[in-house]
């Protein structure tokens, strides 16, 4: 693998989730088709994945990215370090450490949400991968996990923690169950308490605190900074990509990437083609697109025909063009039509 000489440092104002089977590569790239400024989030890796599995797989990207964190699970120190070390030679620009997952597979592994029970092994991760590595090390944790769900419980995993030198926490604003709900109800159930994160940034104003769960629109984000450090989407953004399209312009200042969803979409073509000529199914790379004209004319139609004809084996962009003609079709026939603006971090009519 090519190192990257384009790392890029930037803040936390606003960033991407990391999340298992959404966040690959190509959702990344399409989603910095839409916004320049946020703050990507690979899926989380694995150590043993990443020390004996596919290093290409996991650790590829396109330059296009940065700004872009790698996500590891695992509580071995010397393991975390490794990989910590496989991301900054890659040319990561930050290693996050997943203390939030909540699902069976990742307490077998003794990562993730589970994790929040044992601070100190989280300091000793922390310290082994600063150590091994000049970029930064951050953690990404939860309220709390089953009975130890006070905001002492917090306070306490965050000041061990931050002893070994963390000063980035992304908070969930929910705690985890360990058992007795899954992955989806953990991220639904537990009731939301953003006031113990605001809590948390009060009583350490020197720490960088990002929040994170159920944020859906672009005043919600806004109004989470007045009293965090930055805010971080999950679902919304790839449900409904373009959500992400006032990004720049509301929470930086900075001109809007592109002016539609087609002209996302085009370019997204480009990079698909390139793809494809690599051998890239198009289902992987199409799949991505499903949500992108969430909430517009003919939007049911995009995701019946996209999915209908781009997951055929060895569909190519043909499949792409039918979706996209079925989609024009409707369109025209609502011109003319008033239409609501739609959910989500989108404020553009």
């Amino acid at each position: 693998m090519l190192e990257s000489t384009n790392r890029v440092q930037c803040d936390y104002r606003f960033c991407i989730a990391p999340m298992m089977d959404w966040t690959d590569r190509h959702e990344r790239y399409l989603l910095r088709l839409i916004s320049r400024r946020a703050r990507l989030y690979t899926e989380m890796v694995t150590t043993g994945a990443l020390i004996h599995g596919d290093q290409e797989r996991f650790l590829g990207y396109a330059d296009a990215e940065h700004p872009l964190g790698l996500q590891l699970g695992g509580s071995d120190p010397e393991d975390m370090a490794r990989c910590a070390h496989l991301g900054e030679i890659a040319g990561f620009d930050e290693i996050n450490i997943n203390v939030g997952c909540p699902s069976d597979r990742v307490q077998a592994g003794k990562f993730g949400a589970c994790l929040m029970l044992e601070p100190d092994l989280v300091a000793k991760c922390f310290l082994a991968m600063q150590a091994a590595v000049s970029i930064p090390v951050t953690v990404k944790c939860r309220l709390g996990v089953d009975e130890m769900d006070q905001f002492n419980d917090l306070v306490r995993f965050v000041e061990t923690v931050a002893a070994a030198g963390c000063k980035v926490f992304i908070i969930h604003a929910r705690k985890a169950w360990l058992s007795g709900l899954s992955p989806r109800q953990n991220r639904e159930i537990p009731p939301l308490q953003y006031d113990r994160v605001y809590a948390l940034k009060e009583r350490y104003p020197e720490f960088t605190i990002i929040i994170n769960g159920g944020i859906t629109r672009i005043d919600e984000a806004a109004v989470h900074l007045e009293r965090v450090d930055g805010v971080m989407v999950g679902r919304e953004a790839y449900q409904n990509p373009w959500s992400l399209a006032e990004v720049d312009q509301v929470l930086f200042d900075d001109a809007p990437n592109y002016q539609s969803r087609f002209d996302v979409l085009e370019n997204y073509k480009t990079y698909m083609r390139a793809e494809l000529n690599k051998g890239v199914p198009l289902k992987r790379l199409a799949r991505h697109l499903l949500g992108l004209f969430q909430g517009q004319p003919g939007a049911r139609i995009w995701r019946r025909v996209l999915s209908e004809a781009a997951f055929r084996p060895g569909a190519d962009l043909t499949a792409i063009e039918i979706a996209q003609s079925r989609l024009d079709t409707v369109r025209r026939g609502h011109q003319g039509t008033s239409t609501a603006s739609e959910p989500g971090l989108e404020i553009r009519p």
